[in-house]
C-alpha cells in the first residue's frame, strides 16, 4: 500500500483526496541560483485500533543535498466564499465552501509531520543551494518515520537565471500589520513585523514595496479610516507653510534596502475610484496634532493644493538624497472610471510638474486613459490588457483583482489550479509586458475596511473576495509572515520569465515566442488555458534549448 507520493509545486493536495488522484513526479532541474521545490504527500490508511491515533512522522532527508533542506506543512485554511457566482470556468476546484490547502507553516512536534487515519498530509520541501554545490545530479532520499522511503533526483544546471527585471508589486498594509499584532505602528515591535513580511515578499520575487507616505486610501468605505499609519511627518503654521521630517521614512527604505527591495512605490495622493477626495493626512496645527485632509477635502481644492505643492517638491529632493528616486513610482489614484477622465487628468496635472511623467503608474484598464496620453505606463487588468498589447503599448504593466471575477484569465483564488496562478509570468513574457500589480499582498480586513479579520480564518475578506485574493501571505504568531503555496507559484511564474529571457539570450526571442506557440497550439494570450502539463512541458523545452 503507496503512503507517500513525491509531487510537483504545481499541485494543491486536498486532504480528503486519496494519493491515487495524484501523479507523482520524482525528478526535478533546477538552474544553480534557482530555489528546489517539491512537495512530499503522505497518507496513513491505517485503521486505529478503536481510539483516535495519530501517527507522527519524524522528517529527515540523506544525500549531498540534505543540509540546505527546509520542510514545512500545507495547513489547508477555511474557505466560505471561493467563486463570484457564475464567474468561473472549468478549471476551477469548485468545491464551495470547504478547506482549501495554502499556508505553508514550520513544522511542529520536533520536526515531524502529523499523520491522522484517512487525511492527506502535505509536506512542502525547499531547498535554497549555495555556490559550492557543483552542476551535476544528485540523490535525495526522503524518510518520514519508519514508512517506505522514497528517492528524489535533482538536476542542478551550470546555468544560471538572469537578475529578475520584471518589476513585481504585492501591496503591502503596514496597519493590518499593526492591528493584527495590536502593536503600536511604528512601534519597535512593528518595524519588526514589518521587516519579515518585506523580507518574505523579497525572497519570493517580490521587488517594489508600497511605501505608506501616508495611510493609504485604498479599499476603505466613504467616511471611513484606516488605522493611521503614515511615515511623513507634517507641521504647518498659521500662514499655510509646511515643514515635513523624513526621519521614519528614511528607515522604511533602509529598512527595504537591507532587505534586497529594487523599488518603490508611493501611495496614491487621491482617493479610490473617483479621486474626488484627498488621503488621510495626519499633521500638527496650531501645536495640535490633528487631521489636516481626508474625506472631507475636495481634491482639487486650494488648501490640498498648497499642501501638494509644498511635500512633492520636499518629497523628490529626499528621494534623491537617498538614491532611490529612479526607483521610485508615484500614484494618482487607484482605478479611475472612464466617467472621471477630465477629472483625473486634472488631479494628475497637480503632482506633473514635480514628477517625471513616466515615475507614475496607476491601475487603469480603459484604453481610452492611454488614447489621451494620460500616462505612459498604464496598467490595465489582465480583463482588458489585450487591447493594449495589440496597439503595442511600450512599457505596459498588468494586474488582476477578484472585484470583478477572473474567468478564464489568470488569478490566486484558493479554487484555483497552481498551473492556473503560476501561468501569469508566461503570458506575461510572451506580451513583452514589463511589470505585475496586485493589490492584496495582506489585506487583513473586510471589503471597504470596516473592520480587522484573522485572515487565517476569513479568507474572502469576509464574503467580499473570494478566497485569496485579499492575501497571499499568512500572520505568525511571532511576527513572522508565513508563506502560502500560491506566493510560491508567482515566484516561479517570475522565474519563468527569467528563464525564457535566457533562452532568448541564446536563440532569440522570435525563437523562443514560436516555441510558446507550438507548446500552446497557437498565440498565447492573457485568457488562453492550455492545461496543466503546458508549464512543465514548456520548461522542459526551454531548458533542452538552453543546455544544447
Amino acid at each position: 500500500m503507496e503512503r507517500i507520493k513525491i509531487l510537483s509545486s504545481l499541485e494543491k493536495v486536498f486532504c480528503d483526496l486519496p494519493l491515487s488522484e495524484f501523479s507523482e513526479v520524482t525528478e526535478f532541474t533546477v538552474f544553480k541560483n534557482q530555489k528546489l521545490v517539491f512537495q512530499v504527500a503522505a497518507r496513513n490508511e491505517v485503521k486505529p485500533d478503536g481510539r483516535y491515533t495519530s501517527t507522527l512522522l519524524p522528517v529527515s532527508f540523506e544525500g549531498e543535498l540534505a543540509p540546505y533542506v527546509v520542510a514545512r506543512q500545507v495547513v489547508s485554511v477555511p474557505s466560505a466564499y471561493p467563486v463570484h457566482y457564475n464567474c468561473y470556468d472549468d478549471e476551477y476546484y469548485l468545491r464551495g465552501p470547504g478547506l482549501y490547502p495554502d499556508l505553508i507553516r514550520p513544522l511542529h512536534y520536533h520536526n515531524a509531520l502529523p499523520a491522522p487515519y484517512n487525511l492527506t498530509q502535505t509536506l512542502w520541501v525547499t531547498a535554497d543551494l549555495p555556490d559550492s554545490v557543483a552542476a551535476g545530479d544528485y540523490e535525495l532520499k526522503v524518510k518520514l518515520g519508519d514508512w517506505e522511503e522514497k528517492t528524489v533526483k535533482v538536476r542542478v544546471l551550470a546555468e544560471e537565471l538572469p537578475p529578475q527585471k520584471t518589476i513585481h508589486t504585492e501591496w503591502l498594509y503596514a496597519d493590518c500589520i499593526a492591528e493584527y499584532y495590536r502593536v503600536k505602528p511604528f512601534s519597535e515591535a512593528h518595524w519588526k513585523a514589518l521587516a519579515s513580511f518585506v523580507e518574505t515578499a523579497v525572497k519570493n520575487g517580490v521587488n517594489m514595496i508600497l511605501v505608506p507616505l501616508h495611510t493609504v486610501a485604498l479599499d476603505t468605505y466613504v467616511g471611513g479610516e484606516r488605522l493611521t499609519t503614515q511615515l511623513l511627518d507634517v507641521e504647518v503654521d498659521k500662514n499655510g507653510k509646511y515643514t515635513f521630517g523624513f526621519d521614519k521614512l528614511g528607515r522604511w527604505v533602509d529598512m527595504c534596502r537591507e532587505k534586497g527591495v529594487e523599488y518603490y512605490e508611493i501611495p496614491h495622493f487621491f482617493t479610490q475610484w473617483g479621486a474626488k477626495h484627498a488621503p488621510k493626512v495626519v499633521g500638527k496645527k496650531n501645536g495640535k496634532k490633528q487631521k489636516l485632509f481626508g474625506w472631507d477635502t475636495d481634491s482639487l481644492g486650494e488648501d490640498y493644493r498648497n499642501y501638494l505643492g509644498q511635500l512633492l517638491p520636499a518629497l523628490v529632493a529626499y528621494l534623491k538624497e537617498k538614491g532611490v528616486y529612479e526607483k521610485t513610482y508615484f500614484h494618482v489614484s487607484d482605478e479611475p472610471p472612464i466617467a472621471i477622465l477630465d477629472h483625473y487628468c486634472k488631479c494628475k496635472e497637480i503632482i506633473a510638474p514635480h514628477v517625471d511623467n513616466d515615475r507614475i503608474i496607476d491601475a487603469l484598464s480603459n484604453y481610452a486613459f492611454y488614447e489621451k496620453g494620460v500616462l505612459t505606463s498604464p496598467i490595465p487588468s489582465t480583463e482588458d490588457v489585450e487591447v493594449f498589447v495589440n496597439n503595442k503599448v511600450k512599457n505596459l504593466w498588468t494586474y488582476y483583482c477578484g472585484a470583478g471575477g477572473q474567468k478564464d484569465v489568470s488569478g490566486r483564488y484558493l479554487s484555483m489550479p497552481l498551473y492556473r496562478t503560476r501561468i501569469i509570468g508566461v503570458q506575461m513574457y510572451y506580451a513583452d509586458v514589463i511589470g505585475f500589480l496586485h493589490w492584496g499582498y495582506n489585506f487583513y480586513h473586510t471589503g471597504l475596511s470596516y473592520n480587522a479579520i484573522n485572515p487565517i480564518m476569513h479568507t474572502d475578506a469576509d464574503y467580499f473576495f473570494p478566497s485569496g485574493d485579499s492575501h497571499i501571505v499568512y500572520p505568525g504568531d511571532d511576527g513572522t509572515a508565513l508563506e502560502s503555496i500560491r506566493l510560491n507559484a508567482m515566484r516561479e511564474a517570475m522565474e519563468d520569465i527569467r528563464t525564457l529571457q535566457l533562452c532568448e539570450q541564446k536563440i532569440g526571442r522570435e525563437a523562443v515566442l514560436k516555441i510558446i506557440e507550438e507548446e500552446c497550439g497557437g498565440p498565447l494570450t492573457f485568457r488562453t488555458r492550455p492545461g496543466a502539463d503546458f508549464i512543465p512541458r514548456l520548461r522542459d523545452r526551454i531548458i533542452k534549448v538552453i543546455t544544447e
